[in-house]
């Protein structure tokens, strides 16, 4: 398989810091601290790719994860359909893309031979030139961003370094997202174990009460009841406790 290497960029074909780009990155750093859902972010982050990206006609992320593989922020629904292709048929330049963390462009679908059942699918749908470029953040690939085009040709050096920019800004986006979700379960982890302490020294105080034992051996107790029962020790304390308000009531 033949990896994309980049040429270096003549000077007059590199990205000049004009005012197109300046606002290109301020309404990107505006998406980045809203709270706007990811979906949003990559759609809004998306449309400014295929507006930028000259000759795309449409843009979008794939997200791989241990989820699986799921599309987001698609500009349309040609772009959602050429990358379900890549999931169902398992090839294509996305997938590439986030396995090798290289940038990769096909110039021509009709000629381009490195995965020609995606290829001959996406030609169907109209699409000519497509270009991934991978979602990496540290040592880790998140997925891959695309623009696709209707020529064939589109895209040269200046697209790809381009693209690559937005790529980056998409990465930086899905990591915080992925961040916030795994701080967000290990919060509920921390606050259910709280709880669960909480429900154990209850559960102790009611079989000391009761038995007129010590907290150690209330502490067997429980653990005697969670191995007879096959239950974690939270579970039997929570039995302990209900039958207490069962009867009470």
């Amino acid at each position: 398989m033949r990896r994309v290497v980049n040429p270096p960029i003549p000077a007059q074909q590199r990205l000049p810091l004009s005012d197109e780009l300046a606002g290109v990155f301020a309404r990107m750093s505006g998406l980045l601290l809203s709270e706007e859902t990811v979906e949003t972010s990559l759609g809004l982050l998306s449309e400014l790719a295929r507006e930028t990206v000259p000759g795309a006609t449409g843009a979008g992320v794939s997200v791989i994860d241990e989820q699986g593989r799921r599309s987001s922020g698609s500009t349309d629904a040609r772009v959602r359909e050429a990358d379900n292709l890549q999931y169902e048929l398992d090839e294509g330049p996305c997938l590439v893309a986030a396995a090798t963390r290289e940038l990769v462009r096909i110039d021509d679908l009709s000629t381009d031979g490195r995965w020609p059942g995606w290829a001959a699918a996406a030609s169907a749908l109209g699409l000519r030139a497509a270009m991934s470029s991978p979602l990496v953040v540290g040592d880790e690939s998140l997925g891959a961003m695309k623009v696709y085009a209707d020529q064939p040709g589109t895209f040269d050096a200046a697209a790809e370094q381009r693209l690559a920019l937005f790529s980056a800004q998409a990465a930086v986006l899905v990591a915080n997202v992925r961040s916030y979700h795994r701080a967000k379960r290990m919060s509920e982890g921390m606050r259910q174990a709280v709880r669960d302490r909480d429900t154990i020294s209850v559960a102790k105080g009611v079989l000391m009460a009761r038995d007129s034992v010590d907290e150690d051996t209330a502490l067997r107790l429980l653990l005697a009841r969670s191995t007879r029962d096959g239950r974690t020790v939270a579970e039997a304390a929570r039995s302990v406790v209900h039958a207490v308000v069962r009867r009470r009531r």
